[in-house]
């Protein structure tokens, strides 16, 4: 075999080690721990509460499956119990794809965040994934298995925690949220506004003043490219509210990119995260 022809050899020898190397490279940086995102806010507390400041952990697309399994989930659920939040609040997806059959249902999905502790507690709503088409349950059973581990769920509720007052609503890719009767809840509650929905494409439609909206859905697009940075995530305004904090008027909100996966158990450049936010008083 003269040169040019082992040369050629090689290198036709090395692409697909190069292909599977890099493949494997995307399926574990999907399933590497998160990363912990800070955020620190001042929101108008009530007068009746504390003036000492909040911590409130977002944990949200969790998509337990293949890429999220249960174990990995347990090791999560005690990375944010490590965090020492306040208060703890999931933004929905538990549900993943079926990606050959490695689909959990919907006790398997949640079952380990029935170890979650928080001062507060754990407040919960429900996301496109959770929809009776994928979770074949509906909103009234998942209340009732959030309920079993001291999990509330909201569903265009809203609930006093502390000085704040949480507003979950219900998902607007597959329901329709009711922002005037969860708005006029937290009044009536009267804590510092924070509101709890699975994907960014509220934010426009809420009020404009002081308040914070948590949200994830679009896993910062789950591959984003040099240079280039996020090309697509599933919202009807594009990339505009793509992944991390949004300031618009009085209102802020965080994107998360979550800690699962959909479609492809893949990940770029957008790792999986959590958020920990810090709330003082105005």
């Amino acid at each position: 075999m003269g040169r040019g022809a082992g040369r050629r050899w090689r290198g036709a020898l090395l692409l697909p080690v190069a292909i599977g190397s890099f493949a494997l490279w995307l399926v574990s940086n999907a399933r590497a721990m998160p990363v912990v995102r800070q955020l620190e806010i001042a929101l108008p507390f009530p007068p009746d509460a504390a003036r000492e400041p909040v911590t409130v952990a977002l944990v949200t697309d969790t998509h337990v499956g293949p890429e999220n399994s249960p174990a990995r989930m347990a090791r999560i659920v005690e990375q944010v119990n490590g965090l020492k939040p306040d208060l703890i609040v999931l933004g929905g997806d538990y549900i993943a794809d079926a990606k050959g059959g490695g689909a959990y249902g919907p006790v398997e999905s949640i079952a380990a965040f029935a170890r979650l502790r928080a001062r507060l507690g754990v407040v919960a709503v429900l996301g496109n994934h959770d929809s009776r088409d994928h979770s074949l349950i509906d909103r009234e059973q998942w209340r009732k298995l959030f309920g079993r581990m001291g999990i509330q769920l909201l569903d265009n509720q809203a609930v006093r925690r502390g000085p704040l007052s949480v507003g979950g609503l219900r998902d607007i890719y597959t329901g329709k949220p009711d922002i005037p009767r969860t708005f006029e809840e937290m009044r009536r509650l009267g804590g510092a506004p924070l509101i709890l929905s699975h994907g960014p494409d509220v934010f426009p439609q809420l009020p404009d003043q002081p308040l914070l909206t948590l949200v994830g859905h679009t896993h910062c697009g789950q591959v984003a490219f040099p240079f280039l940075g996020i090309l697509n995530v599933p919202s009807h305004y594009g990339t505009r509210y793509a992944c991390g904090v949004y300031r618009e008027g009085a209102r802020t909100m965080v994107v998360s990119g979550g800690v699962g996966t959909s479609r492809l158990p893949i990940r770029m450049l957008a790792p999986p995260d959590l958020w920990l936010i810090t709330i003082r008083p105005q």
